[in-house]
């Protein structure tokens, strides 16, 4: 097994996160359990303490609702320093959660813990496992009905947080449709920890909570939130990992699942896989998301473009057209690859999701570079990601164009993102 420089550092990072069972994804600035933070934080538990691991994602699925729905932030304990906290959420669940979800990277989590405890030979795993493999099978089946009722393949997003990429660009425009007025106010923390030109503004803000406000109002029911949706946009990056994740899920479907739910399993990855192909644009090597009020796609270049490759089979050209789009997306870049290209006018390399680059990002693009058969290319992005956090440490991002570490430092899913990258490079 490969030493890693920081390796003990990262495992420390991990300690210091963890609240019982679950890791915050750092101190102060996210102090509750975030969705595909933990799952990403499983895997890297997964390479030395696999109970962990799987503990990891059970204390996320006590967040889960009856629905199926993995919310993104699970409220665990309280505390005085987020806004928005379970008050504005208003979910009234047994176990206090937001009423939005996030990036589904569950299901590939599940399988790697599972795994990593077989190579291990950890006993009494199995019916842990038989027990998330139904959690995550509840949460895609929710996903097919609630984001995407009318059967496009492609899954919707309500809320720019639930993409994962909060403050992207390519929500620019449909975001501006969404009014500012809010009937919450408005008390940011996120400002308090982190410079604000890192962070998103205060307008913005205002028309995050705005659809937070509408939702409520719509006592978290799926279809009245789907009528109701300000924003509403299909999102290849989120389509992309579920369809990553139902792959996954029909693997351990082989052990833990019925022949009713392999099938089950089957005819949703279809589903998704027709609905991202009918998202490429050769004329820009890459997917894109579309504008559900609109009926436009939204071309804006972001990292979103590259997430399906962790799921879909390209054919040679289209291999051949996105391995080279990712490498004018790298040019002049200290390290890569950045959530908005240097060439579009949205680029902010210290903003949140607006040039920075993300470990975690990068594993999945790799991962889809890898499946591809672009192994060099993957190596490459995962060997400068290793290489950027070791000499500046575990922050939450990176400005691609000088290395420097941004957002919050000691950052969970960092920490986990080096230890599984650097076991590749």
């Amino acid at each position: 097994m490969t030493t890693l420089p920081k390796e003990e550092a990262a495992r420390a990072i991990l300690a210091r996160n963890d609240r019982g069972g679950y890791t915050v994804p750092t101190d102060r600035l996210y102090p509750f359990q975030w969705n595909w933070d933990s799952a990403f934080v499983a895997m890297g538990f997964a390479l030395f303490d696999v109970d962990r691991a799987y503990r990891e994602l059970e204390r996320l699925i006590e967040g889960q609702w009856d629905d199926g729905m993995i919310p993104h932030i699970v409220f665990h304990a309280p505390s005085d320093t987020y806004f928005p906290g379970p008050d504005v959420w208003g979910t009234r669940h047994r176990v206090p959660t937001s009423g939005i979800t996030q990036p589904p990277v569950f299901g590939m989590a599940l399988r790697h813990v599972h795994e990593a405890a077989r190579a291990s030979g950890t006993d009494g795993t199995k019916e842990r496992t038989k027990a998330l493999f139904q959690a995550a099978l509840r949460s895609h089946r929710w996903w097919l009905s609630a984001r995407d009722p009318d059967g496009t393949g492609v899954v919707a997003i309500l809320h720019p947080w639930e993409s994962g990429s909060d403050n992207s660009p390519a929500w620019d425009e449909a975001l501006a449709r969404v009014p500012t007025t809010t009937t919450t106010a408005i008390r940011r923390k996120d400002t308090g920890h982190v410079d604000a030109s890192m962070r998103p503004r205060d307008e913005d803000y205002q028309r995050f909570i705005h659809i937070v406000d509408t939702y409520r109002a719509c006592g978290w029911d799926p279809k009245r939130q789907w009528t109701a949706a300000p924003f509403k946009v299909a999102d290849v990056q989120m389509t992309g990992t579920l369809a990553r994740s139902t792959a996954d899920l029909m693997h351990l479907a082989k052990v833990f699942g019925s022949d009713a739910e392999k099938a089950e399993l089957k005819g949703m990855h279809e589903r998704l896989l027709a609905g991202l192909s009918r998202q490429w644009r050769p004329d820009l090597s890459r997917f894109v998301n579309r504008d559900l009020i609109s009926g436009q796609d939204i071309d804006t270049p972001t990292q979103a473009a590259f997430i399906p490759l962790a799921a879909i089979t390209l054919d040679e050209a289209q291999r051949s057209a996105v391995t080279a789009e990712i490498e004018r997306w790298l040019k002049n870049m200290v390290v890569g690859v950045p959530s908005t290209p240097a060439f579009s006018p949205a680029f902010e390399p210290k903003r949140y999701w607006r040039g920075p680059v993300w470990a975690v990002v990068n594993w999945l693009i790799a991962d889809g570079l890898r499946l591809n058969g672009a192994e060099d290319l993957a190596h490459r992005i995962e060997s400068g990601t290793v290489q950027a956090i070791e000499k500046v440490g575990f922050c939450e991002y990176f400005d691609p164009t000088t290395g420097e570490g941004l957002g919050g430092d000691t950052f969970s899913w960092t920490a986990a993102a080096y230890m599984v990258l650097g076991r590749r490079t």
